[in-house]
């Protein structure tokens, strides 16, 4: 149905039926992960930031942290170094952390907060490295300038909340001699998640969310507990990059996440149909129920 024979007593009905979960989530904190190919679609983008500014006016209390892999890559080679991962992981020297910080702290940061407020929102931008909020070490030397998350100060992303601000936060982390790093964006949104002890972590991806059947997208597993999903890791059946996600949202839930949603952010409007409708939009993480 298109916009043009959408009646306004629908829309009343769709508004209507959002009402009892906006008032759930008022107030309450959700930390988004965004990236893929959500962020690099113009469209999508524009419609991802338009979701973020509607569940802040209706209350919701909204993080967002982002990566960007691949515009690293595409100033990287254009700079005539080129990209190396090992183990899936950029290899990280101090020119590529040079470069890493331009195009996560500088490019990205500042267009997402510009056109989050370009759709009638306020935000402001921070890195990890911005009053120490993602602490890190170094994770191996063979990866160079690759860091793990050791600890999270609130602090900064608190303020602004309060202030009514969304934050966005790139995810580049500092040591106690100042050492700059490059952070693994699902594991800083899981760890920032965990420090504020939000209502939900949801990841965008590239992919619908956790399958029956890998080979069929029609398949999706609308919710998994904890040790579901990790029986499933075990039998083989979640496997390759769906993995490291859910061992993210695993992570998140045992440090205090109410839950982890994995939904696809090639969808449009997929954020606001997770938040605001009973079906959701992908694959639900929840904690173990007390029958299992």
């Amino acid at each position: 149905m298109n916009e043009q024979n959408y009646s306004n007593v629908q829309r009343a009905e769709v508004l209507a039926q959002a009402l009892p979960y906006i008032r759930a989530y008022h107030g309450k904190t959700v930390v988004v992960k965004y990236g893929g190919n959500a962020m690099i679609s113009e469209e999508l983008r524009e419609q991802v930031m338009e979701d973020i500014v509607l569940l802040s006016k209706v209350g919701v209390r909204v993080i967002l942290v982002h990566g960007g892999g691949p515009e690293i890559s595409v100033l990287m080679n254009r700079l005539g170094k080129k990209p190396v991962f090992v183990d899936g992981l950029r290899v990280t020297d101090q020119e590529t952390v040079d470069i890493v910080q331009m195009v996560l702290a500088g490019k990205i940061n500042k267009t997402l907060v510009n056109l989050i407020e370009t759709k009638g929102g306020e935000a402001i931008g921070l890195s990890g490295m911005d009053g120490r909020l993602i602490q890190a070490k170094i994770r191996d030397q063979k990866y160079g300038y690759v860091g793990d998350v050791t600890n999270i100060n609130p602090k900064p992303i608190l303020d602004l909340l309060d202030q009514g601000y969304i934050p966005v936060i790139s995810t580049l982390g500092t040591d106690e001699e100042g050492n700059v790093y490059n952070i693994n964006g699902d594991t800083a949104a899981g760890a920032i998640a965990s420090a504020l002890s939000a209502e939900r972590l949801i990841m965008m991806t590239d992919i619908t969310g956790v399958l029956y059947d890998r080979n069929d997208p029609e398949s999706l597993i609308r919710e998994l507990s904890v040790k579901q999903a990790l029986k499933m890791k075990e039998e083989g059946r979640i496997n390759g990059g769906m993995i490291p996600k859910i061992l993210c949202c695993i992570a998140a839930i045992n440090g205090g996440v109410e839950a982890s949603v994995i939904i696809d952010g090639r969808v449009p409007h997929a954020l606001l149909m997770e938040i605001l409708t009973n079906e959701g939009a992908g694959t639900m993480i929840r904690p173990d129920g007390e029958d299992e």
